[in-house]
């Protein structure tokens, strides 16, 4: 067809016509992922000062949580496991951490945000590629990020027991008599706000939205779904705001227990 020779030709990496400072999103981008990678990796592998019991505080870090196997008092089982391979240092997050870490790998937002920084797949909206062929999400490597809506349904009940940690850290231990009581620290309030950024994440899930309601060919056949998707798709509408908060409240609220742990800080009792 005719049509064919109008066809413009494929820009080279980094061309463009475009005015804007279009390369300044994607190095904040790169710079916000790579130090938070490089924080959780180095916090995942030190294996302690991941809770706090000074002060009859009850705190436990989320990178940590649930502590299957370790030697805080929140472990389920004390001690390293059997399995473990002795050349490999232990640490209870090491256990734990895949969940959160492919959930946030597969999530629908992030894969646009790191493709952009860390692939240049595309660097940005009408701005030239490194590479001439894309095989899409459909073929391996990428194929993987199909198992997304899986890691939902386990992101969901890690939330559920980190709402669990930040209500046992209401209650202080009496270092005198060791009887409990209700309270409240900075500590509590930072990881009551983490759980609650990490579920406005979480609950606004693309695949969320979908398991609730998207589903249906028309709302009005549910009323119960139509309300529920109608909520997801709130926090749906926020998904990089609340992806972006929820991933710098986790890793403060891991640095903030670590660095009371350590004495660097001291939690301040409210109440």
């Amino acid at each position: 067809m005719a049509y064919a020779d109008t066809l413009p030709k494929q820009r080279s990496f980094g061309q463009t016509t475009r005015p804007d400072a279009w390369w300044v999103k994607p190095i904040f981008i790169f710079l916000g992922f790579s130090a938070f990678i490089i924080y959780s990796t180095w916090a995942a592998f030190q294996g302690n000062h991941y809770w706090l019991a000074a002060g009859g505080a009850n705190y436990v870090s989320p990178f940590y949580s649930p502590e299957i196997f370790g030697d805080s008092p929140h472990a389920i089982f004390h001690g390293k496991p059997g399995f473990w391979p002795a050349w490999l240092p232990f640490s209870p997050a090491l256990l734990i951490l895949w969940v959160p870490g492919g959930f946030r790998f597969t999530c629908y937002y992030y894969r646009g945000a790191y493709y952009k920084a860390f692939w240049a797949d595309p660097i940005n909206c009408a701005v030239g590629e490194p590479r001439k062929t894309y095989l899409g999400e459909r073929s391996f490597p990428l194929l993987i990020q199909n198992i997304h809506r899986y890691f939902l349904y386990i992101a969901v009940a890690f939330v559920i027991l980190l709402a669990y940690d930040a209500l046992k850290a209401m209650w202080f231990t009496d270092p005198v008599t060791g009887a409990s009581h209700f309270g409240i620290g900075v500590g509590t309030l930072v990881m009551l706000l983490n759980v609650f950024l990490l579920s406005s994440y979480t609950l606004g899930c693309h695949s969320l939205r979908h398991l609730v309601g998207g589903f249906l060919d028309s709302k009005t056949k549910s009323p119960s779904c139509a309300k529920t998707y109608n909520c997801v798709s709130c926090l749906n509408s926020r998904h990089m705001m609340w992806a972006w908060f929820s991933l710098f409240s986790v890793g403060f609220t891991d640095l903030y227990i670590r660095l009371c742990s350590m004495g660097i800080w001291h939690d301040v009792r409210i109440f």
